[in-house]
C-alpha cells in the first residue's frame, strides 16, 4: 500500500502543473517530438525540459531517441494509479450521500408520524 500511495503522490504532484497537465493532454492524442511538445508554451527549452523530467521520473512519459529528436510517449497505464484512487473516493462518497439520504427519510417519516 505504501508503493501505492508514493505512487499516486508522485503521479499527483507531476499532474499539479497546468503545463505538465497540457503535456500529458497533448501525449493523449498520440506521440510528439520535444519539439512540438514546446512549441505552444512560451518558455526557453531548458525549463521545459524540467517538466519533461518530472513527467519522466514519474514514469508517465516515456521518449525515446533518434539521432537528434527526442519522441515522447504517453504511458497511460501510469493514469491507473490516479484513477483507481478517484474511483475509491467516488465510491466512499456515494456511500456517504446514501447513508445521508436513509437518515434523512428516517428523520422525515419521524417528523410525519408525531
Amino acid at each position: 500500500m505504501d508503493n501505492y500511495r508514493v505512487a499516486l503522490d508522485a503521479i499527483f504532484h507531476a499532474l499539479a502543473d497546468p503545463t505538465r497537465r497540457a503535456v500529458v493532454r497533448r501525449l493523449g492524442e498520440g506521440s510528439a517530438t520535444i519539439s512540438e511538445l514546446s512549441e505552444p508554451f512560451d518558455m526557453a527549452l531548458p525549463s521545459f525540459m524540467k517538466h519533461m523530467r518530472v513527467l519522466e521520473e514519474t514514469g508517465l512519459v516515456s521518449s525515446s531517441k533518434s539521432g537528434r529528436v527526442r519522441t515522447c510517449t504517453l504511458e497511460r497505464d501510469k493514469l491507473l494509479a490516479a484513477e483507481r484512487w478517484f474511483e475509491e473516493q467516488r465510491a466512499l462518497w456515494s456511500n456517504r450521500y446514501e447513508n445521508l439520504d436513509k437518515l434523512l427519510e428516517q428523520l422525515q417519516g419521524d417528523d410525519n408520524g408525531s
